[in-house]
């Protein structure tokens, strides 16, 4: 016994085994396993809380201003410039607000397509161009993403976007 105890003292403290960091190496890889897509899918999820809220705020810019255009909504030829800038009754420009130019401007910037067919793009337009990252439907007074192939958000959202696809490719 008295040898033992000895032993014990006077030798240094062994570091982990090969088995006792395999063990660990393969705990930190199933955690990581499980962890890193959970928190991917929070970028994703980010992004797409981001898209709605620009299309929120594109569309509720394009309602104001019908609101105060007597229900007219803005030009297909002109709708960036009349959501951007003050305007008249009539939907004329202005870049400063004159004795009939009062109404507007309806947004400060126009916010960059996150995805789509150009992707960073502030482009509205009613027709698909290379560069245009939001479509307007000038009829129904609506933007949408310019997008081919992508999630849609709501029934409106998926029928009007499945009809501008047609649109593009008609069989």
């Amino acid at each position: 016994m008295r040898f033992n105890a000895a032993y014990r003292r006077t030798t240094k403290p062994r570091g982990f085994s090969l088995i006792e960091l395999i063990i660990v190496v393969v705990i930190i890889g199933v955690i990581g396993a499980i962890a890193i897509p959970r928190l991917s899918r929070g970028t994703e999820g980010a992004n797409t809380s981001k898209l709605k809220q620009d299309l929120a705020v594109l569309n509720k810019a394009v309602e104001l201003y019908a609101a105060e255009h007597g229900g007219e909504y803005p030009s297909a030829t002109n709708v960036e410039n009349q959501l951007l800038l003050y305007t008249d009754k009539q939907g004329n420009t202005s870049a400063t607000p004159t004795a009939t130019h009062v109404f507007g401007p309806y947004l400060r910037k126009v916010p960059p397509a996150p995805a789509g067919e150009a992707p960073g793009s502030t482009v509205i337009s009613a027709i698909d161009a290379g560069d245009v990252g939001w479509l307007y439907a000038p009829v129904r007074g609506r933007i949408y993403l310019n997008r081919v192939n992508a999630i849609d958000f709501s029934r409106e959202d998926e029928l009007l976007n499945n009809l501008i696809g047609d649109l593009r490719n008609p069989r």
